[in-house]
């Protein structure tokens, strides 16, 4: 496990295992006629059931430790990867936590929804998404005049502070893949509230890694998702000492999100099937499966030469179909 480390100035609580794996994925690159598959393994971070959430939760858990924080509050779906791993964070420092979802109670906890529980989080249900966070602010007011100490974290920790993560994962797959001599055309993965994708824009620009990051949506419509990952890309670009991505180089594609989030499409099946069977690699239902759906299309529409290299990166997440 790493060292605890204070980068750019900042504490953190270390609770990955890094760097996560790098390795070629050729039985599918084959299966689809190329280019040649890498996949990050973000789903193996190491916390939790690891997923890329558990990045952000090291500054966010920091700043907790700096400030004297005695419960954790955040907000997100019903299967939230993020909503676990902050529950998970939260035992591991000793603090309480609670979690606002969308969503009715439902009859059975299962997933993601049950690990909440088991880690010891108190759960909150409201009606709609819209009403997360100023039912957290509410919560958070609450619990201060109770003379608690609560840390509020944005849904998905995606904020300039969470996506520091992803800056220092774009310089850990960098320096992977300059070792393999690879040099990847695109990086594909799930995006959902942007501070993965902006965490990897500007940390690319910082390693001197040029490639195109393509986020797929799990949920959001594309120019809601690009304008999320512009206004936590800047700040954090200012941060990082770099210039901000351009609108350009925001790549969003919201046409695999199917009905909604979390509800499984013929494509994400198929996706799911193909990274198992092929690969051995299990794909969450609400992210992952959706995201390769992307990958695999573009593939299949010639959006990549048979003989450039695309790396995968595996977010993680622990919703399960079949």
């Amino acid at each position: 496990m790493n060292r605890p480390i204070r980068p750019f100035g900042l504490p953190r609580e270390p609770l990955g295992f890094f760097p996560t794996p790098l390795h070629p994925l050729p039985r599918l690159s084959a299966h689809l006629g190329g280019p040649r598959l890498w996949t990050k393994r973000d789903d193996l971070t190491g916390f939790a059931l690891g997923g890329n959430k558990v990045r952000k939760l090291e500054f966010f858990l920091g700043e907790a430790r700096a400030t004297g924080a005695d419960v954790l509050l955040t907000a997100g779906g019903q299967q939230s990867n993020h909503a676990r791993v902050t529950a998970a964070a939260a035992a591991r420092a000793g603090l309480d936590c609670v979690l606002v979802l969308s969503g009715t109670p439902p009859a059975a906890w299962t997933d993601n929804l049950a690990l909440d529980r088991l880690f010891g989080a108190t759960v909150r249900f409201v009606a709609t998404g819209p009403e997360r966070m100023p039912a957290l602010q509410a919560l958070a007011e609450e619990l201060r005049t109770a003379g608690r100490r609560p840390l509020v974290i944005p849904i998905g920790g995606s904020t300039p502070l969470g996506a520091l993560g992803y800056v220092e994962a774009a310089r850990e797959v960098a320096l992977q893949l300059e070792a393999l001599g690879v040099r990847p055309a695109a990086v594909v993965h799930s995006s959902s509230s942007g501070g993965t994708q902006a965490g990897l824009l500007v940390g690319a620009r910082a390693a001197d890694f040029p490639v195109r990051v393509i986020g797929v949506s799990a949920d959001e419509t594309r120019a809601d998702l690009a304008r999320m990952v512009a206004e936590i890309a800047g700040p954090l670009a200012e941060r990082v000492g770099v210039p901000p991505p351009a609108p350009e180089a925001i790549e969003v594609l919201d046409q695999y999100v199917g009905e909604g989030y979390g509800i499984p499409t013929p494509a994400s099946e198929e996706a799911a099937r193909l990274f198992a069977r092929l690969e051995g690699i299990p794909l969450d239902a609400t992210y992952g499966a959706k995201a390769a759906a992307g990958l695999i299309d573009l593939i299949r529409r010639g959006a990549f030469r048979a003989d450039e290299a695309v790396c995968f990166w595996h977010t993680g997440g622990a919703t399960w179909r079949h």
